[in-house]
């Protein structure tokens, strides 16, 4: 497949290891486009096309990521199937949307939405790694999945903080539980972003997969560290996360002219 774009060759090694960091981030509270999405913004590559190729290195990341949770024993593949399945729809439905709409509306929900999962982190007591009761059965949270897999395809930024943060209040998940299976949903709804973009020639394919690289390897030294400490580390991430990407995505509506 044709690049869509081309980059001086230092772009590739020096990305790859932002890239590191991001998985990282990603790997234990999501949300690891705080930081890709600004470097990769200030690259001369077209908005759509950044997009794509942050698609792919996240897949990548979260793919490494959801190994280590399932390897940890905290989801099960067979179990979660059926929702996987909902959400690679609804993501599919948000990555055909974006080509064909402005996803500036977004801009002035999403940081509503950041702000009230920060809240949530911070005020529910439910946020421990404790299992608690379910208000939705796995059937009953597929519509959740799916709004939150669409907007991953349309737009992103957040996703994984509103899946973990769903698991938690509506199926009654642990924090790192929901950590866990979060990450399988995150791959799932990737994966079809990725045909999308690709597939439509909007993503540069052999720089994504560099950057792969690098979140592979952050991904799985973020894994490792939720899995050893649980929502003592993953809690306090959830909250800066969610605060640091409510004012990078304010800060880029108010500047944007």
């Amino acid at each position: 497949m044709l690049e869509p774009a081309h980059l001086d060759l230092w772009y590739y090694p020096a990305l790859t290891c932002v890239a590191v960091l991001s998985g990282f981030i990603d790997a234990v509270a999501g949300g690891g486009g705080l930081v890709m999405m600004p470097v990769l913004l200030s690259t001369p590559l077209p908005p759509h096309v950044v997009l794509g190729t942050n698609k792919i290195q996240s897949m990548c990341g979260t793919s490494m990521a959801t190994w280590r949770y399932h390897r940890a024993g905290l989801f099960s593949f067979r179990q979660s199937a059926p929702t996987a399945a909902v959400v690679f729809a609804g993501a599919l439905a948000g990555s055909l949307a974006i080509q064909r709409l402005s996803p500036d509306i977004l801009k002035l929900v999403v940081p509503a939405l950041l702000i009230a999962v920060a809240l949530y982190t911070v005020l529910s007591p439910g946020m421990t790694d404790e299992d608690r009761h379910a208000r939705l059965s796995e059937r009953g949270y597929m519509p959740v999945g799916a709004g939150v897999a669409f907007y991953d395809g349309f737009f992103g930024p957040g996703a994984g903080q509103f899946f973990a943060t769903t698991l938690v209040g509506l199926r009654g998940l642990g924090l790192t539980r929901a950590t866990g299976l979060t990450k399988f949903l995150n791959v799932t709804s990737n994966l079809a972003s990725v045909m999308v973009f690709t597939i439509g020639g909007q993503a540069m394919v052999v720089l994504g997969l560099c950057m792969g690289a690098g979140a592979m390897t952050g991904a799985w030294i973020g894994s490792h560290y939720a899995t050893k400490f649980g929502a003592k580390v993953i809690r306090p991430l959830l909250v800066i996360v969610s605060i640091g990407l409510t004012f990078r995505l304010v800060w880029g509506w108010f500047a944007t002219p």
